[in-house]
């Protein structure tokens, strides 16, 4: 099934440029990505950058079009397919993993619409009676419906290897019982399979309150560990968006059975190692954060605090099947250095250090028309999101070491407490619990999550989610023609 593809994206698509992205230069120089890259553009290039970024669909040209499929897969812009893709709703299979969550399921069969075939994999309820008679009450089509039974728990993984090995469609669609799909949601998912490369795709997932305290609730909502947010984006180890949850998932079914499905060895984590492994056999995996679904919150703080324990627990089963890609910080060396300094207290050469850095920058762009402002940006930027993700790794995977640190090294103390109270900041204004509240429990959503990355290593005895993955210096790069003769774009070096 590891049919080829032509690098090209599907003639008509339209593009939307990432809200990071840049265009400077006169229109002539490109700066986004995940990660951060710069592209040099010639006058063909700005010309078509220009006209994609206003709306123009794609059109057949190759070199245009193998050009436009470098930008998404740099994550300089995100496609917006056009409907007429391979398949239709009724080429999809739905499968529900459940386990006694009776309601659960039936508000999820409610919210799906009109799909080809619904299976209900019962995970070794303990009445799965009741869960046969909500299947057959609650689904709109019953000749397309089935219940399939784990006598034994098998677990997520499990259960859902069940259900996509009992259908023969080739759209899969997994929706947890307890996740309710937005209307249409389907078709504007299956739109990406007109590019042959994609092989899955996740909606966003939103948090909505069920039955949480609703202080608990309202944190929630802001911040959802199945959230990956509202910016549409690639997936794989190290962009935006590194992984997905499989609360809501679309996947082509000749991918699940050339990558096995999922391991069933996996309690925890099994949907981020699904998606990994598709990625590493050269498929794309998207995030289309405009179509979403939405799932209860944890009904209670101890049962939150469990689920987080949980999702920490999973970092060190990834790491043996996957090594550095669940490293807690990416990282440069030079900005790692900088941060190191800051944090034990030698803040002055720290920022030395980084005005350095920023200062090398500068002849690696000299060809552009203002090299200082360009490297204080591009610098400034990557350092401050290196300072974020470190301050995050401290207060979340790093937070036994920290506390450690903070108890001997007086120097590194402030540093420390500002890391700690960083969330505190971060809490967006809205609707949400009170800032200090949200922050409170942003502390203990990550001290939880850390629990669970240290059990993890010590049951699997490794330390390889406790250590950063450093990244190489800022590549820019040079003229390159396309196969017609015409400068597009560059290419790296």
């Amino acid at each position: 099934m590891n049919e080829p593809t032509d690098g090209q994206l599907p003639p008509g698509w339209r593009l939307e440029p990432d809200p990071h992205t840049r265009l400077t230069d006169a229109g002539t120089t490109l700066v986004g990505g995940s990660p951060l890259r710069i592209l040099r553009l010639s006058g063909l290039g700005a010309r078509w950058v220009e006209r994609i970024f206003a709306g123009e669909p794609v059109p057949t040209t190759p070199a245009v079009r193998s050009f436009a499929q470098r930008l998404v897969d740099a994550g300089i812009a995100h496609p917006l397919p056009s409907p007429d893709g391979p398949y239709r709703s009724r080429d999809v299979a739905v499968v529900i993993p459940v386990r006694d969550d009776v309601a659960g399921v039936e508000r999820t069969l409610a919210s799906l619409g009109d799909v080809g075939e619904v299976i209900v994999v019962d995970d070794g309820s303990t009445n799965p009676d009741d869960v046969s008679i909500v299947v057959r009450r609650s689904c709109p089509v019953p000749s397309r419906t089935r219940v399939l039974r784990n006598v034994v728990a098998r677990g997520p993984g499990g259960a859902r290897n069940v259900g996509w090995r009992g259908t023969t469609l080739p759209v899969v669609a997994f929706v947890d019982a307890d996740v309710e799909m937005d209307a249409e949601w389907l078709p504007q998912l299956l739109a990406h399979f007109g590019d042959p490369a994609v092989r899955a795709v996740a909606p966003r997932v939103r948090a909505r309150p069920g039955s949480a305290p609703s202080w608990l609730a309202r944190y929630e909502v802001e911040h959802s560990p199945l959230d990956m947010g509202p910016q549409s984006s690639r997936v794989r180890p190290g962009a935006r968006v590194s992984y997905l949850p499989t609360a809501s998932l679309v996947v082509r079914r000749d991918a699940l059975e050339v990558v096995g499905g999922f391991d069933e060895a996996m309690r925890y984590g099994e949907d981020v190692d699904l998606v990994w492994r598709m990625d590493r056999a050269g498929w794309t995996v998207r995030y289309e954060a405009r179509v979403t679904g939405r799932h209860p919150c944890r009904p209670s703080f101890t049962s939150w605090l469990r689920q987080r324990v949980a999702y920490g627990s999973s970092a060190s089963p990834l790491a043996r099947r996957h090594g550095r890609a669940v490293a807690p910080v990416r990282i440069s060396g030079w900005s790692a250095l900088t941060w190191t300094l800051i944090l034990f207290g030698y803040r002055r050469i720290g920022v030395g250090l980084g005005v350095a850095t920023t200062a090398a920058t500068v002849p690696k762009l000299r060809s552009s028309h203002h090299p200082v402002r360009e490297a204080v940006a591009i610098a400034g930027r990557g350092n401050l999101f290196a300072g974020q993700q470190v301050a995050l790794a401290l207060r979340r995977t790093w937070l036994p070491l920290t506390v450690v640190l903070a108890a001997r090294c007086r120097r590194a103390r402030p540093a420390i407490v500002a890391a700690l109270l960083l969330p505190a900041f971060e809490t967006p204004r809205s609707d949400g619990p009170p800032r200090m509240l949200s922050a409170a429990l942003k502390i203990v959503d990550d001290a939880a999550y850390a629990v669970g990355v240290w059990v993890g290593c010590a049951r699997q005895r490794t330390v390889v989610p406790l250590l950063p993955a450093f990244s190489g210096p800022l590549r820019v790069p040079t003229a390159s023609p396309d196969p017609n003769g015409r400068s597009i774009a560059t290419r790296n070096r």
